[in-house]
């Protein structure tokens, strides 16, 4: 089954292991530590997340450590950049009616 990427980013413990890898690459047991759930479940989360290439993994000896894949997260920021403009412009519209507001007060 191809999942997206937004489906990965739904969850919120996915999202938490996500800011977990960004910084450095880590093995499902480090991952694990970080939250009261079994290792199990983890992976699960680790599976979906490396079914939508947002991680991958590399093998070094016997251990295996899943690391950040920065440019599908591009993806989720150029979706979210359609909607930024939009906001943006919204709050210059709102900026420029309280500007004028204040004016005529004065």
């Amino acid at each position: 089954m191809k999942r997206d990427v937004f489906q990965a980013i739904s969850d919120p413990t996915r999202r938490a292991i996500i800011a977990l890898i960004a910084l450095q690459a880590m093995t499902p047991n480090a991952i694990a530590s970080h939250f009261e759930t079994s290792r199990q479940a983890v992976s699960k989360h680790l599976r979906i997340l490396t079914e939508c290439e947002l991680v991958t993994q590399d093998s070094r000896g016997r251990e295996v450590y899943y690391r950040l894949e920065i440019d599908k997260m591009k993806e989720i920021d150029e979706w979210l950049e359609q909607y930024r403009k939009i906001w943006e412009t919204r709050y210059d519209q709102l900026d420029e009616m309280f500007a004028r507001l204040k004016k005529e007060e004065e």
